[in-house]
């Protein structure tokens, strides 16, 4: 965990573009890493030595990606718990956005190398086989516990000259993290001001706003008076005890509401309203005992629930995602990217929906 290394005490690894990062070469053996990394064990990992494939090293806070062939192709360095590593004296990990990309371009500018925008709206550049993006900065409260910040830090995957066109887009990295649903960022976060947004009413477990849980899709649709700008959803393959059927139905994001609405579907049935996530950066607040949960500090929110619950004899509870929200009400305070910074959001659930984040 990264509360237990300083990060002084962790080691400095440098870029060698497209050939090795820190004691890692592009081209080793899983076996090869392994022994690099001090006989580090993987804590996660999918289909290693078996061709394509990846591990997760906790104790360095990286994640080794593997080809076709089961040699290294990307290392992906976590911003928390991975070693500041740097190209050319620039540091790429654990540091505010805008800064890693302005020295970023000035570099390629000096060197000629092109500099384009990923899908979470950072840089990438080809030339040096280098993808940044971010992760919320997390700290320690005064009684040593983990609490969510403001920030945004960066963190960086790095890849062999076979995936440096497209590094998210290749086989290898899809099967570690699949980024062709997220909704793609032009590199711009804007913010709508407070003086335009309604205020929605919730009644825990049954509504937000206009919106009660149980509605189908065609009623959301109405209620909120626009259409979806994308749907998202699944075929029911890959788990045995669905089988193959119809395309089902799990999302659907209406960008003038600034709310998503999540749907429970299963073979054979119509999708209902089951959640709602309102939106940070451009969706109706909305309150719990006075406390305003949309487009405002991470660090305020979590800290003025925290307290109205433990002066109130309530529980805290915590999402898969780490969210916090009142135990039982089916509420979870969000965080969303603001560039440099992150703001708070919502996700409404309905009674006996299982949140993962």
């Amino acid at each position: 965990m990264w509360w237990k290394r300083k990060p002084e005490e962790r080691a400095q690894w440098v870029l060698e573009p497209l050939v090795a990062v820190g004691p890692l070469r592009f081209g080793m053996s899983p076996g090869e890493v392994a022994d690099a990394l001090g006989g580090a064990i993987a804590y996660a990992s999918q289909g290693l030595d078996k061709g394509f494939g990846w591990g997760s090293y906790a104790d360095w806070g990286i994640t080794a990606v593997y080809g076709e062939d089961s040699g290294l192709v990307g290392v992906a360095v976590d911003a928390m718990e991975g070693p500041p590593v740097s190209l050319q004296g620039i540091g790429l990990i654990a540091r505010v956005p805008s800064a890693v990309d302005a020295e970023l371009r000035d570099l390629a500018r000096r060197e000629g190398a092109s500099v384009r925008v990923n899908r979470s709206g950072d840089p990438e550049i080809g030339a040096w086989g280098v993808s940044l993006g971010t992760e919320q900065e997390e700290g320690l409260s005064p009684e040593g516990y983990v609490e969510r910040r403001d920030r945004a830090i960066t963190r960086a995957l790095l890849v062999s000259r076979e995936l440096a066109e497209d590094p998210y887009g290749s086989d290898a990295v899809k099967l570690w993290r699949d980024v062709s649903t997220v909704r793609p960022n032009p590199g711009a976060w804007p913010v709508r001001s407070w003086q335009v947004r309604p205020e929605w009413a919730w009644v825990p477990l049954e509504s937000i706003g206009p919106l009660r849980f149980g509605m189908g899709p065609q009623r959301v649709a109405a209620a909120l008076g626009e259409s979806p700008v994308s749907r998202g959803g699944r075929y029911p393959y890959g788990l045995p005890w669905e089988g193959p059927g119809e395309w089902i139905l799990e999302e659907e994001r209406f960008d003038r509401a600034g709310v998503t609405a999540h749907y429970w579907c299963i073979r054979g049935r119509l999708p209902i309203l089951s959640a709602v996530t309102v939106h940070g950066r451009s969706g109706p607040q909305v309150q719990y005992a006075g406390i305003r949960l949309v487009g405002e500090s991470v660090e305020a929110v979590d800290a003025a629930l925290t307290r109205y619950l433990d002066d109130n004899g309530l529980v805290l509870a915590y999402s898969c995602g780490g969210d916090l929200g009142p135990h039982g009400l089916g509420m979870y305070v969000r965080a969303t990217r603001t560039g440099d910074s992150m703001i708070s959001e919502a996700r409404f659930c309905s009674a006996g929906w299982d949140d993962h984040g």
